[in-house]
């Protein structure tokens, strides 16, 4: 089992304090702090190997060999059968846009568009609008609100033969609910459809394997799993292959290169490389196991610590009275979500909440997070939403007792 008194060394920032007090991260579902290897190489970048790409000169060939192995590195995180399945960019959100005008050029007026009413809107926004552009339909998977999870009656009904492209979260941003990804590709596939997937929340908390799901693009962000912030998107290379990219005349026509048209962010991606790295150091492998098999000891060694931190925090937030916890709490079904855990409280609003959270050191999001569609669908859009926990793999127990602790002080106070 993995020990967070091994674990929060490598992260400086925990060391921080407020007013005395030590801070709890719990805002990680908006980006996670770093360990200190991540820290030391945007840093050994920036002070040794900063060049552009392509010169005759030191510099520039250390970083490209940097560049080429930050992209094999992800797709051993991700599972890719290649390291050319692998795009860099500035975020999740940009890349979807930069692809969804990519497949646009294949689409046609009545052709369809599944999206969800779970997903965060850089999953929905790409494709509203791309369908606005190209005459194509979107269609609407509705959830279940009783515990906040996709409708798959729903999903099925929304797949027909005139659909080409399905777009699914991996896990809500929101209310942490995991989806049946395998499932939902199969049904894409089923009327000959792209299936595109918004791993963000999902990547900080379990191993994934895009070979195994059979997705044709995925996209993460590295600043939700402990890198900084550049994004990642996952392609077959086919489909790459055949797509014709935005780009300036003098980029590489063959993919990644192609979709990774300017300049990279050399020292980010450098930190995202290192990332990966320290995801397979958690389970202390030896260094002859391969890369992707360390990291899948390390995420399911993480994913087997949080179930027991979503087990603690449901459990407790689930004695507060008037306290309303949006999604999966069956203890039985913690497999079906990631520890992200968001509710409302009767009398306080998520703001409130937050800040009064904030001043004792405990840092929380309320809003919306982006995940506009869910909090309309639950009518919480724009009461101010919800306010979201999210402990990842350095949280400990001790902190969530003291989060527990605070919000019954704050409903002893009215």
């Amino acid at each position: 089992m993995l020990d967070p008194s091994l674990i929060r060394p490598h992260f400086p920032a925990l060391n921080q304090t407020h007013d005395g007090q030590p801070v709890v991260f719990f805002d990680n579902p908006g980006g996670t702090q770093c360990p200190q290897r991540v820290i030391d190489a945007v840093a050994n970048y920036m002070m040794n190997d900063n060049a552009n790409h392509g010169g005759a000169f030191t510099t520039s060939q250390r970083s490209d060999e940097m560049l080429h192995d930050a992209h094999q590195a992800m797709a051993d995180m991700l599972g890719a059968a290649s390291a050319d399945e692998i795009v860099f960019g500035a975020n999740m959100t940009t890349l979807t846009f930069s692809i969804s005008r990519a497949l646009g050029r294949e689409l046609k007026p009545g052709d369809e568009i599944v999206i969800t009413q779970l997903d965060h809107d850089a999953n929905v926004s790409p494709w509203l609008l791309l369908a606005q552009d190209t005459g194509a339909v979107i269609r609407w998977v509705d959830i279940r609100e009783e515990d906040v999870t996709l409708d798959m009656a729903s999903f099925e009904a929304a797949i027909t033969d005139r659909t080409k492209i399905v777009a699914t979260g991996y896990a809500s941003n929101a209310v942490g609910t995991i989806n049946d990804v395998k499932t939902i590709v199969e049904m894409a596939h089923g009327v000959g459809a792209l299936a595109y997937i918004d791993a963000v929340q999902y990547a900080p908390h379990g191993p994934i394997d895009v070979q195994g799901l059979g997705c044709d693009l995925l996209v993460c962000s590295a600043y939700k799993f402990f890198g900084p912030h550049v994004g990642v998107l996952y392609g077959k290379l086919d489909l790459l292959d055949k797509l014709s990219a935005y780009k300036v005349r003098p980029a590489d026509d063959r993919p990644p290169y192609k979709f990774e048209t300017g300049t990279l962010n050399h020292e980010g991606i450098a930190g995202t490389r290192a990332a990966v790295e320290y995801l397979g150091q958690i389970s202390n492998f030896k260094s002859q196991v391969s890369r992707r098999e360390r990291v899948l000891a390390g995420m399911t060694a993480i994913k087997e610590y949080e179930k027991i931190l979503s087990a603690k925090l449901i459990s407790g937030l689930q004695q507060i009275s008037g306290l309303k916890i949006w999604g999966i709490t069956n203890p039985a079904q913690l497999d079906r979500r990631v520890p992200t855990v968001s509710f409302t409280l009767e009398g306080h609003s998520p703001r409130e909440i937050a800040e009064y959270l904030g001043q004792r050191g405990i840092f929380v999001w309320d809003g919306n997070y982006y995940a506009l569609a869910v909090m309309e669908r639950l009518g919480l859009e724009p009461k101010g939403g919800m306010l979201r926990v999210g402990p990842v793999h350095y949280n400990t127990t001790r902190e969530i007792d003291r989060l527990l602790d605070e919000l019954e002080a704050l409903v002893k106070l009215g």
